[in-house]
């Protein structure tokens, strides 16, 4: 038994530190909305720094041309975490994959990674 609450101990703040950099980072939500969303693709017209950072990876800002599949076009903005690695490819003028959330499409997610 004291083996078992070890572990809580040990674990717990580490899974409640994950929780907050999801939400810190928008990647909880965006994880959902890949999981359920449908399928589109954005044109990125701005990006800008968000100032926060996950593991060297910058969480930026993205205000997008959302294209969904059977409907005009549409401008949000969002934000999604990025490796440092890809940052050239998601400037301004580049289309990327996105997830748009069923409920709200004014919710949309990158989609250029996959979940594990």
């Amino acid at each position: 038994m004291q083996r078992r609450a070890w572990m809580v101990l040990a674990v717990g703040p580490l899974l409640a530190g994950c929780a907050v950099l999801d939400r810190m980072s928008g990647e909880g939500e965006a994880k959902r909305i890949r999981r359920v969303g449908q399928a589109a693709d954005a044109r990125v017209l701005e990006i800008w720094d968000t100032g926060i950072t996950v593991n060297n990876d910058p969480v930026v800002a993205f205000r997008l041309e959302v294209r969904p599949r059977d409907g005009a076009p549409y401008e949000v903005e969002t934000r999604g975490l990025v490796s440092r690695l890809h940052v050239p490819q998601v400037q301004p003028g580049a289309t990327l994959p996105v997830a748009i959330d069923p409920h709200d499409p004014k919710k949309v997610a990158l989609a250029i990674y996959r979940d594990k």
